[in-house]
């Protein structure tokens, strides 16, 4: 067999020639980098899940805390979610629709699905920025205790979670107004919730009502409530006052769940983000003919797949961090 490569066969294949899957090179550059992005994402979720069920017992049930509706006040568990996710996939169907009109030529069509994957795009990043915010801001409040637990409040009569203000005590020896002729300036160091451990503490005993759950799930899927008598023995072992959630401290439990809740939607929304500035790019540049002059469409296809690839991504954090 004759194995002698000729100078032509080799300039077309070093040339670009072949192409795999008939695929250009710049369609292939993209399955490759979402390739890659993809075995970030499922070493970031791998890692929650990992640190999830080692401490199943006392991770935070998303009910509780995803619960809040912009404009609204009450429990909505996971309505503003879902709403999130329904946004974002018919966001997708948008690029789908623009990716077709791309391939008939179809440049007004092109404009208008763009057009509507950016406004798609923009409201999920802005519900998340809104959910973020509210997370960090908390609503109700806790204590943390010595040894790094959460104590939440709960009324009694009625089951549900009881914010600091509705029992705390204000002692007026635990504040001290300053007044701008006292000359003193902040410098440095956490600022001080609304309420202190004292405050709550004295509030909790004059109000029969309120008892103390703590972060442990029992066996029936709900944290466990203490008794009046347990309640008031355990808030001695309180250390500081926990208002919504940070890096370091967490409101709703354990605060590995701050951490990767942060982290892992922080990552995805930095993603859809992207996607959108890029896609606001490509939306111009299909105005201004670009494309048309190029004879093809190829640009909005592969800026396509980047976005179903955020979009499918998202059905992952979805379900790890609010269905599971």
């Amino acid at each position: 067999m004759d194995s002698t490569v000729t100078a032509g066969s080799e300039e077309n294949v070093w040339g670009g020639g072949n192409r795999p899957l008939n695929a250009s090179y710049g369609k292939l550059m993209m399955w490759f980098f979402l390739v890659s992005d993809a075995l970030t994402f499922s070493g970031f979720l791998a890692s929650y899940g990992f640190s999830r069920f080692k401490f199943i017992e006392t991770w935070p049930i998303a009910d509780e805390v995803f619960t809040h509706v912009p404009f609204f006040h009450g429990n909505f568990p996971m309505y503003y979610v879902a709403f999130m996710t329904f946004i974002l996939i018919m966001s997708s169907v948008t690029m789908v629709l623009a990716v077709d009109a791309g391939h008939r030529m179809m440049k007004n069509r092109v404009i208008l699905y763009m057009f509507l994957t950016i406004i798609g795009g923009a409201i999920f990043v802005g519900s998340q920025a809104w959910e973020w915010a509210t997370f960090i801001t908390g609503d109700y409040g806790a204590v943390e205790t010595k040894g790094g637990r959460i104590l939440q409040f709960v009324k009694a009569d009625t089951g549900e979670r009881a914010a600091l203000a509705d029992f705390a005590k204000t002692l007026p020896s635990e504040r001290q107004e300053l007044e701008r002729n006292d000359g003193l300036w902040f410098n440095q160091g956490a600022s001080l919730p609304s309420y202190s451990l004292k405050e709550v503490t004295e509030g909790l005993k004059a109000n029969p009502n309120i008892l103390i759950r703590t972060e442990t799930i029992t066996e029936t899927g709900e944290k466990t409530l203490l008794t009046r008598e347990e309640s008031l023995s355990k808030i001695k072992d309180g250390a500081l006052v926990v208002e919504g959630a940070n890096l370091v401290r967490n409101e709703y439990g354990s605060r590995l769940f701050a951490d990767f809740f942060f982290f892992i939607t922080g990552f995805h929304g930095f993603h859809v983000f992207s996607g959108v500035i890029i896609n606001i790019i490509i939306f111009f540049n299909v105005i201004l003919g670009t494309y048309e002059k190029r004879g093809h469409y190829e640009m909005v296809e592969k800026v396509g797949l980047y976005w179903h690839f955020v979009d499918l991504v998202w059905v992952f954090v979805f379900t790890f961090f609010y269905l599971v």
